[in-house]
Order: C-alpha cells, then structure tokens, then sequence
C-alpha cells in the first residue's frame, strides 16, 4: 500500500508525534508497504515534480524526526521556521500526497490532529485515515466534555467540574471542592500544564501557568493512586498497563525520557480489577462513540476504586509506548499493531 504517516503538526505533543510517527513509518517500510513520513504543518514544499515519486523516495522523509526533549516544543519558533510564512494548518502538498495515497496514517498527537478537525476536513475531502471518527476526537479531546459523559454513562470518572479564564477568582468551594486538587487544561495531552496542588499559593501559580495553554482548565480533586492504561482495538479492550514514574507523577518528562518510569503489563492487579478497567474502558469507548482503537487512562485508589481519567483518540505508537506494549502482551507484534488499525479503519469507514 501508498501509505503517508502524518505527523509533527502545532500542538505541544508535536515532538512525540515526530517520534511516534518515524517508527510507524518504519515498521510499514519493514512490512513491504510504500510509506512516507510528513509533517501536516510544514508540508513538503520541495516535492518531486511527479507527486507519486514521493512513495519510492529512499529516505522516505524519515529526516523530519527527532528525539523528544525534556520540555515541550517552542511553537512560534515552529511556525518562524516554516519557510511560506502561512499559518494554514495544512502545509504545501499534504492534501495532494494525502489524496494518492491508500490511507493516510494519522500519528498526530493533541491539538488540530486529535480534536477531529483534521478527521472532519479529511471525510469532506475523500481521504482515508486511521483511528477514530471526527465526532469521537472532538467528544474526547474536551475533558469536560468527557466528564459529564462518563457521569450520565455510568464510567466511574473524578469530580470537579471546569473553570474559564475569566473566572479566575471563582473559589474552590463554588465546584464542590478543597485543596488538594489537581489543575489541567481541558484539551491537553502529555500531562503538559497539569499540577498537583496543595496549597491556595500552589493553585493560583497553577491556574496561572495552566491558562497558559488554554482558556478553559480542570479542576478535579486529587485521588492518591496507582496510574493505570487500558488500550482497546475494535471494541476489545487490551490487558491494563501500570505506569509506575521514577517521581512525582507520569508528567511529559517521566512518560518520554529513557528510566522516567517503569510500566509493568499485563498490571499487577486483581482479575476482578483488571477485568473492571477493561469493561470501564469498552464502556467509555461507546459512550464517547468512538472506533477503531483508543487508550484510556486511569487511577486506583487506596481503596481498589477505580476512575476513569481520559481516552485518548491517537495514543503514543512508539514501540515502547503504552498500547503497543499491551498489544503484545496478547501476543500483537509492533508491525502487525501498525497494519491492524489500518485494516480496523479501512473495515469501519471505507467497506
């Protein structure tokens, strides 16, 4: 197959995305197909006169990828760099290669890539990508959202509720709530802007540094627990994974930097546990109408309570990300996750 990975983009993900994507493309050269790794921002302006060329081009655009820094990447400094000084989202030449090819492999992470915008604007114009549906991104990605659907479908889920910039000065107590409390933006993604707070000076540095990212924040009271993820492919949920950080919490550093955190799967839990995350997860699937695959996350408390945090629509795909290592754990090589969500997209949209 013509296969294009899509990749990098402008969220504060990008630097994973350019990493998670450069293995995808790897592992489909590897398996025979004709895969080319793009960035959807910067596009490839430098294109071969015959577009087609681009699917035989021997690096097959793997220059693009880097390894992902302590910190999340600068975005102006991005968009500086980008040598047509547009602003469009989708750069020279993505939506032509995009249109040649078989399907377009969506390694996107967070921002335009997994909000469904990009999903949307790819049904309208007959292009064929992998994962979930634009409805299913767009319900997930907002994590209010999310959180009054788990409430009325039942997905044991945090309280808390969601607080607006220019509600700065609302007291904790108006959301039902007391310190300590956890802060993050509402459409986020790698733990980026989260904090776990104690004190009112912790919170109001928190909502300070939060609103950075965003306009609208989660607030949610902290729950002291063991972090879980459960992947799910065509609606069958995958062994849990425990995510055990070296400190603190899975933030952007544990989850990318080589020793930040040890993951143990299948988890170190009950069977009655283990079978509850993964019946929460098939549930949470439904309720957000999601297909194709999707990674939720989740806490265990002291008291073998189990809450549903978020799913995510375009989860982490490096071979030593969380839902590869689930899958084979159930014996689902790396190469072979890659060509199964290919054929689950293809079965779901274009049979």
């Amino acid at each position: 197959m013509k296969i294009i990975v899509l990749a990098g983009g402008l969220s504060t993900e990008r630097d994973v995305s350019l990493t998670s994507s450069a293995g995808i493309c790897k592992t489909l050269i590897e398996k025979g197909h004709d895969a080319f790794l793009l960035d959807v921002f910067m596009g490839l302006p430098d294109a071969p006169e015959n577009l087609e060329d681009v699917f035989t081009l021997p690096n097959h655009g793997l220059e693009i990828a880097k390894n992902i820094s302590t910190t999340e990447p600068d975005l102006a400094a991005v968009k500086a760099s980008r040598p047509d000084q547009s602003d469009c989202f989708l750069g020279p030449n993505v939506i032509e290669l995009c249109r040649l090819a078989d399907i377009t492999f969506l390694g996107l992470h967070g921002g335009e890539g997994e909000n469904g915008k990009l999903q949307a604007t790819f049904d309208l114009l007959g292009i064929r990508y992998t994962g979930p549906d634009s409805l299913g991104c767009a319900l997930a990605m907002d994590k209010g959202v999310t959180k009054v659907i788990f409430q009325r479908c039942n997905v044991s889920t945090p309280g808390g509720g969601w607080l607006y910039k220019k509600d700065l000065d609302k007291p904790l107590s108006e959301m039902g709530l007391s310190l300590p409390v956890v802060v993050k933006p509402c459409s986020g993604g790698s733990s980026i802007g989260v904090y776990i707070v104690n004190t009112e000076e912790e919170y109001r540095e928190a909502l300070e540094k939060s609103f950075q990212y965003e306009d609208e924040l989660i607030i949610e009271p902290y729950i002291k627990g063991r972090e879980f993820a459960c992947g799910i492919i065509d609606g069958k949920a995958l062994p849990p994974i425990e995510i055990i950080p070296k400190t603190g919490f899975f933030d952007y550093a544990n989850k990318y930097q080589d020793g930040g955190s040890e993951e143990i799967c299948p988890a170190n839990i009950s069977e009655e546990i283990s079978q509850k995350m993964q019946e929460l997860t098939v549930r949470a699937f439904h309720a957000l109408k999601l297909n194709v695959y999707s990674r939720a996350d989740f806490l265990l408390d002291e008291n073998d309570n189990l809450y549903c945090l978020e799913v995510n629509t375009l989860p982490g795909m490096t071979a030593a990300s969380l839902l590869p290592k689930e899958a084979k754990a159930v014996g689902i090589e790396y190469g072979d996750l890659c060509e199964l969500i290919i054929q689950k997209s293809l079965e779901a949209r274009y049979q």
